[in-house]
């Protein structure tokens, strides 16, 4: 996700930070010491505040499902700042009142997915300055969850107490990518070439090891973040800013995707079985996505890339209209014939940032999109988007992306500033569960 003006963008004042031998091999151990750390959780209660009620299954009676994927309808959730919001003194309740998490409360509106990001060291590699503000101080938190592995490894448990599934998402990053920036670890700042790949290898194969060794494996794993324009830059970026840019382009990229995923494959022994691989884009609103998604996909099928699963991001007041992004759903099903999901969207349900401040969502996203600033508003597009899905033959599901990241402090998108998301949320600003929450659920193919 794209986390633009008005709000400075993530990581636009990183800088790399130069390691000694010893730190990269300090880094090398950082798995294993965020396993250790990860004891420290707060139960998730397996209970919810109400049984999920009965669902509608109106979505059937025109005809238009034709997903072949109905019984395993992915209804998502990215909850990776939960704990933040939580810390912050964020609560949660149904919509009549009644509290309870919003994992519980998320379950009984039908979610039966999560899903984590997670970042290799989320931690300020130098002090942030910008506009001559220091934002925050070399080695504090980075903020925006922080999501390092032994928060990844917490917020793990707590799904699977809730009995959901769920989907690891790997930036093989310090903080946030998509399609304008994907940094390196610092720690991999010197890795390069068949270095790096090895380190990425090897990385991914240990997430995968801790996270089975506290019994709680994930159902899908993404190998990088909206890799429109490669990961790991510039090492793996396919494209050029500047004429005189150096960049490892296409080969690098495809060489550093094969390692992340021969460290899921080296894994799937200890869980008995395959381990379903996404590889994920995000849409454009230059009118331009299918174009990017056939060029790139494509890519990853003449390197027989060994992947499972296609994933989108789409957002309808950052992106191409709805139409595009049902046509895109068509071409991407009829093309690869691999399981699609919208992997992420969200929508606001006001204008206003309940927390002040800049705002992702905006007056003039709302124009763009075509849906009211509204709950209803919300909920309607989010039917839209499910029912897209389903209605191609390759549809799998859907997630929401942050529904629970609540205007609270400390839950800033980096550390020192403020969260200009808390308007597209799935709660009020009090915690209150919106009518949009059973948007997917009631729109979903009926099993």
């Amino acid at each position: 996700m794209i986390l633009p003006r008005p709000l400075p963008r993530p990581g636009v004042t990183r800088r790399n930070l130069v390691l000694s031998g010893a730190a990269l091999c300090a880094a090398g151990s950082a798995v294993a010491s965020a396993a250790a750390s990860a004891g420290a959780s707060t139960a998730e209660p397996a209970s919810a505040p109400a049984a999920p009620s009965v669902r509608r299954c109106d979505a059937d009676a025109d005809g238009a499902i034709q997903t072949s994927h109905r019984k395993d309808f992915i209804l998502g959730v990215d909850i990776s700042t939960l704990e933040t919001v939580e810390r912050g003194g964020g609560k949660f309740s149904t919509a009549d009142g009644r509290p309870g998490s919003a994992l519980q409360i998320l379950r009984a509106a039908g979610m039966n997915w999560g899903r984590l990001r997670l970042w290799h060291t989320p931690v300020n590699a130098h002090d942030v300055i910008e506009d001559g503000r220091i934002v925050s101080r070399h080695g504090e938190p980075v903020g925006g969850g922080d999501n390092g592995l032994a928060v990844t490894l917490r917020l793990a448990r707590r799904l699977k107490a809730q009995g959901m599934k769920w989907l690891l998402d790997i930036h093989y990053s310090d903080h946030w990518t998509d399609p304008g920036k994907q940094a390196k670890p610092a720690a991999w700042t010197r890795l390069h070439g068949a270095a790096l790949a090895q380190e990425v290898e090897r990385y991914t194969s240990e997430v995968l090891k801790a996270l089975h060794d506290q019994g709680t494996d994930p159902d899908m794993i993404q190998v990088g973040n909206e890799i429109n324009g490669g990961m790991l830059w510039p090492d793996g970026k396919t494209w050029r800013q500047t004429p005189d840019e150096q960049v490892g382009g296409d080969a690098a990229f495809i060489a550093l995707l094969r390692a992340g995923i021969r460290g899921v494959r080296a894994t799937d022994a200890l869980r008995g079985g395959r381990l379903p691989v996404m590889l994920h884009l995000a849409h454009q609103g230059d009118g331009k996505s299918a174009e990017t998604f056939r060029r790139v996909y494509d890519g990853f099928e003449a390197a027989k890339l060994d992947y499972d699963v296609v994933g989108l991001s789409w957002y309808p007041y950052h992106h191409d209209p709805y139409d595009a992004l049902r046509d895109n759903l068509r071409l991407l099903s009829d093309r690869y014939r691999k399981p699609l999901v919208v992997v992420e969207t969200a929508y606001g349900h006001q204008l206003d940032n309940p927390g002040g401040g800049g705002a992702v969502f905006n007056e003039e996203g709302a124009r763009r999109s075509g849906y009211p600033a509204t709950p209803e508003g919300q909920a309607r597009m989010l039917r839209d988007v499910v029912r897209a899905v389903a209605a191609v033959p390759q549809g799998l599901g859907v997630f929401y992306w942050e529904p629970a990241w609540l205007a609270v402090p400390g839950a800033g998108w980096r550390t020192g500033d403020g969260n200009g998301w808390a308007n597209q949320t799935l709660f009020d600003d009090r915690g209150r569960a919106l009518p949009s929450l059973t948007a997917m659920r009631d729109a979903a193919p009926c099993r």
